[in-house]
């Protein structure tokens, strides 16, 4: 959450004709009087400080440039893993050390979700879009419509099964090769457990038609209930019978009392995936958990089984929207020479208002105001961000399983959730409600899956 500091403006009088004082910042007018450089928290005025012009003696400011070192200051706080890898992040298959050679080829993944977008990193340069099918009544849209709905959906598609083709394979999911059958639930809002349960039904029957082994549900359920009495979780655990494989993300309300897990993911049967924070970093000791949901379940089961990243995830922006606009403009912005910043700010001056006030603004102000921008909207480049939740959690494991049965198509539900328990790596003083049996490993757990192999004869 971003601190809000409140400082009265000290008016200060000058020789100006205008009658406005000049903040000795950015060199603007400030119309609301300037602040007393000495009122500011400690923290703040190092920042200021250090950004004030070569030499100038600060002891007043107005309050556009307080606003903007306070949010420059919240960002770092808030994103200090993303700062210190010069605003990048990295790619979740170098992060969980992924096997190169398995890719999820030949395997199908179904998501179930609130809508989809047909995005590049899944349609070229082949379209590895099997299906595509909205249990909404008289749902017109299709995968060619950019809509509210379409941004989750296409993002945990791609954080799974995306080859990275907008960023030259850069951020690519770890099941790339994968493909996908994508499920629409909604048009908007949440989605309750009769739409999933529907959603899944339809997968059952499709099941052998797309040749769909996984199932991946990021989306929770309506409140506790026992598994037994359940219907969602009773047609969970019918598809695993009949040899589904189920991941669900368990949710984001882990901080919080009273937030279990909900069902799909409190059933026995399926995958549940936590959230880890591994903060953007490749150091394993600095490992933490992510805010997700854990048990005991109503049924006093153990939830999440396994974690996986829920934070710092790279996932693509939904093109043809007011987001990917501002995102090409702070990217373009971020890469361009000093002499262009103020000609491009104008000429994209509806995409962003404030930018466009602050264009005549001294140019590292400026250069501090675009960083900011770009944090603020978690902008990695113009077509992709970092995004957090077990939402995103789960289709990293679903990619992983993509993998494994790529690497052996004759295991099981029931086994491809022992060999994720069995390869996982616990936490270090982390509570075993919270992160099950720890965190997926993929390398392992394909390697795994190649030792059960059948022998050929």
């Amino acid at each position: 959450m971003s601190e809000t500091i409140s400082i009265e403006p000290t008016v200060q009088h000058t020789d100006v004709p205008a009658g406005k004082p000049a903040c000795p910042v950015c060199g603007r007018e400030a119309a609301d009087g300037l602040v007393s450089f000495n009122d500011l928290p400690e923290e703040l005025r190092g920042i200021v400080a250090a950004n004030a012009p070569p030499g100038a003696l600060v002891s007043t400011l107005c309050p556009r440039c307080v606003n903007l070192f306070q949010r420059a200051l919240v960002q770092l706080r808030q994103d200090a893993a993303v700062f210190e890898q010069d605003g990048g992040v990295l790619p979740t298959p170098l992060r969980l050390g992924a096997d190169p050679r398995f890719t999820g080829r030949g395997v199908t993944i179904a998501f179930l979700d609130s809508g989809f977008y047909a995005h590049p990193d899944l349609t070229q340069p082949q379209n590895r879009i099997r299906a595509y099918h909205s249990i909404i009544r008289n749902d017109t849209t299709t995968l060619d419509e950019p809509s509210v709905a379409s941004w989750h959906g296409m993002m945990t598609s791609v954080v799974a099964a995306g080859n990275g083709t907008l960023s030259q394979g850069f951020y690519r999911g770890i099941a790339s090769d994968a493909q996908v059958v994508l499920v629409k639930l909604a048009k908007s809002g949440r989605i309750s457990e009769q739409k999933i349960r529907r959603g899944l039904e339809w997968v059952l029957k499709h099941r052998a038609e797309y040749d769909i082994r996984i199932v991946n549900i990021s989306a929770g359920g309506d409140e506790q209930s026992s598994y037994l009495d359940n219907a969602l979780c009773r047609t969970v655990e019918r598809a695993v019978r009949e040899g589904l494989i189920v991941v669900c993300a368990v949710g984001n309300a882990g901080l919080e009392p009273g937030h279990p897990v909900l069902p799909p993911a409190s059933s026995p049967a399926s995958i549940s995936v936590g959230g880890l924070d591994d903060q953007n970093s490749l150091d394993r000791a600095r490992r933490g958990m992510y805010r997700s949901s854990y048990g005991p379940t109503f049924d006093g089961l153990q939830k999440p089984e396994v974690i996986a990243p829920g934070i710092w995830v790279p996932a693509p922006i939904l093109p043809h929207t007011p987001t990917a606009a501002e995102a090409e403009l702070y990217a373009t912005l971020d890469r361009a020479p000093d002499n262009e910043l103020r000609e491009l700010i104008a000429q994209h001056a509806k995409t962003d208002r404030d930018l466009a006030d602050a264009r005549d603004m001294p140019i590292p102000l400026l250069r501090h105001l675009i960083t900011v921008k770009l944090r603020e909207g978690d902008v990695i480049s113009e077509h992709y961000k970092y995004v957090d939740g077990t939402s995103f959690a789960a289709p990293i494991v679903s990619s992983i399983i993509a993998c494994m049965l790529e690497a052996n198509p004759h295991l099981t539900p029931q086994q491809v959730k022992r060999i994720l328990i069995d390869t996982a790596d616990r936490l270090p003083g982390v509570e075993i409600d919270r992160q099950g049996w720890g965190v997926v490993s993929p390398r392992r757990a394909v390697e795994f899956a190649l030792s059960l192999r059948p022998l050929q004869p």
